[in-house]
């Protein structure tokens, strides 16, 4: 299935905009549209729309666009509705905000949205001292269908995507959630021949299964935490990610965003240098705390091991016993007998019983994005050390 990288690009970002709440947050109160158009503008996302009716507490904007600074046109996104909209503390909290059903087709493939519906959207005050003042929060909203098609076959499906939201408050961090029923993927589309020929023999031609995540965000010192990230597949296994990071602080994102809308302004083939310097100093305002990768087996790891023995006129037993003898040479390079140690333990121990593998970077302190770029330029096999790397198998 070969699609153009940047159509991949617009489709994923029209998806993602269309799930933020920002997008939908408007009043018809005149001064609350000119303080949403003036948050979004600094954030980098133009608003604009065709009408108004309604009334105060209860509103439909029509005809709805957004081209966020990135982008060189607007996305049309139709109508929103608004329900239950009141003052609140010099700002205005809205009960329901809900979007029209959307469709976008780009090079023969359609994204198509069910109605974006946000709950409890509160619109901040302006010129508050909280940190969160220039941002829109809300606390829950709901996504019931999503599909890609590629010409007239449905590549992607998903469906039941609800997302939770505890805002800051007291000085705790802001909790979210957010969970899926289901997801499918047609595989049979994909087009290169190696990768359609081993899709077809493990049976995964058509695949389903769930996506779960979970995480907070402290925004007066940018401690953010994806505490779960995981991609059920049925008959095959879950994929977990976690990752830990400081620094990503309010002042942190509008500087972001601001680095965005220079670069967005430069003209094609304009010589970025300069911004994509600037970009990378700014990354060195993070530090890195921890990270890891699991995979839980659920049948995928024998289904590959007796693939690949089959192609080799081998069993899958032979296989691993094979991956088994290369791994501790494969590691020798690193000049770590500790981590290589560890490493094959890990590996010989899920081979023979294939259950979780998980590699984990754990470092005893948190270690600044300079360091972590300075020594992959100037000593990269010192990072597993640096960052903690440590991998285990068959651990809960």
């Amino acid at each position: 299935m070969t699609i153009q990288r940047s159509t991949l690009k617009k489709l994923a970002f029209s998806t993602f905009l269309l799930t933020l709440p920002l997008n939908a947050a408007f009043a018809a109160d005149p001064a609350v549209a000119d303080r949403i158009k003036t948050a979004l503008a600094a954030q980098g996302v133009d608003i604009s729309w065709t009408g108004v009716s309604g009334d105060d507490s209860n509103a439909v904007l029509q005809g709805v666009s957004i081209k966020p600074a990135a982008e060189k046109e607007a996305l049309p996104i139709g109508d929103v509705k608004l329900e239950g909209v009141a003052e609140a503390n010099g700002g205005y909290e809205i009960a329901t905000v809900s979007t029209s059903p959307f469709e976008h087709s780009k090079d023969g493939v359609t994204l198509n949205l069910s109605p974006v519906v946000i709950h409890g959207m509160k619109v901040p005050a302006e010129g508050g001292t909280d940190p969160l003042g220039s941002l829109m929060m809300y606390k829950s909203a709901e996504l019931s269908n999503m599909t890609v098609k590629v010409g007239d076959k449905t590549a992607f499906a998903m469906d039941g995507l609800a997302v939770q939201i505890t805002p800051p408050a007291d000085g705790k961090a802001m909790d979210f959630t957010a969970n899926t029923e289901k997801f499918t993927a047609d595989l049979s589309l994909v087009d290169d021949p190696k990768s359609k020929e081993a899709i077809e023999a493990l049976g995964y031609q058509n695949i389903s299964g769930t996506i779960a995540m979970a995480g907070t965000w402290q925004p007066s010192d940018g401690k953010m935490e994806l505490s779960k990230y995981d991609i059920s597949v049925e008959n095959a296994g879950t994929l977990g990610m976690t990752f830990n990071l400081g620094g990503y602080t309010v002042d942190f994102i509008k500087s972001m965003q601001e680095m965005q809308k220079k670069l967005a302004a430069q003209p094609e083939g304009a010589d970025n240098s300069a911004q994509s310097m600037a970009m990378l100093g700014l990354m060195q305002q993070l530090s890195f705390n921890g990270a890891s990768v699991r995979f839980e087996d659920d049948s995928l790891t024998g289904k590959v091991l007796d693939y690949v023995g089959k192609q080799q006129g081998m069993s899958g037993k032979d296989v691993a016993n094979q991956a088994k003898a290369i791994v501790p040479f494969g590691m020798a390079q690193l000049n770590n007998p500790e981590l290589t140690a560890e490493v094959s333990a890990a590996v010989n121990t899920f081979l023979d019983d294939p259950k979780s593998l998980e590699i984990s970077a754990e470092p005893p302190s948190s270690v600044p994005f300079a360091l972590i770029m300075a020594g992959a330029m100037s000593n990269p096999l010192d990072l597993p050390k640096t960052l903690g790397v440590k991998v285990k198998a068959n651990q809960d």
